[in-house]
């Protein structure tokens, strides 16, 4: 299981993300819900008990939420 959080996905980005977490009510709930999520999935894939449409269906959520926050970040850079 890799690591998705968003300091190890946005290495280049470290300090913008600590940044708009404070500053940006909307980066932080998108970033606080990718993050819940991402505990999510990680939960799932540890215990094995799931279902593929469970899990294609969180992984496509966090993919989303990751592309919405990597767009603030290229945006804000």
């Amino acid at each position: 299981m890799e690591n998705h959080d968003l300091h190890h996905e946005f290495v280049e980005y470290d300090q913008l993300i600590h940044d708009l977490k404070i500053s940006d009510n909307h980066f932080r709930r998108l970033f606080d819900e990718y993050h819940k999520v991402n505990k999510d999935i990680y939960r799932l894939e540890s215990n094995e008990v799931y279902t593929d449409k469970e899990l294609n269906e969180l992984r496509s959520k966090r993919l989303h939420l990751k592309d919405d926050l990597y767009n603030i970040l290229k945006e804000r850079s």
